[in-house]
């Protein structure tokens, strides 16, 4: 069973304001080798995955093509008559 705390998110000694001179920079050496390291630690997709994550999306795309298509063809045909007073639409 796992707790929660009450203590504050942010570690001791930091500070909420990030434009204070008393602040050190993460060098550039530093900032590669925690990128790599976070990189490490992600897990990637397997094929599998990916070609089913990949239909999924074109999917839900193209019924979201099909929707705002057929709410553009019908609005825009609904504002023509009505401005332009076409009987036939």
């Amino acid at each position: 069973m796992s707790t929660v705390s009450d203590s504050s998110a942010a570690p001791k000694g930091r500070t909420s304001d990030a434009g204070k001179s008393g602040e050190r920079r993460t060098g550039p050496v530093t900032f590669y080798r925690q990128v790599v390291a976070e990189l490490r630690k992600v897990v990637y997709p397997t094929r599998e995955q990916l070609t089913t994550y990949f239909f999924v999306v074109m999917a839900f795309v193209l019924v979201m093509i099909t929707i705002v298509s057929l709410l553009d063809l019908g609005l825009g045909k609904a504002v023509f008559a009505i401005f332009t007073g076409a009987d036939d639409v």
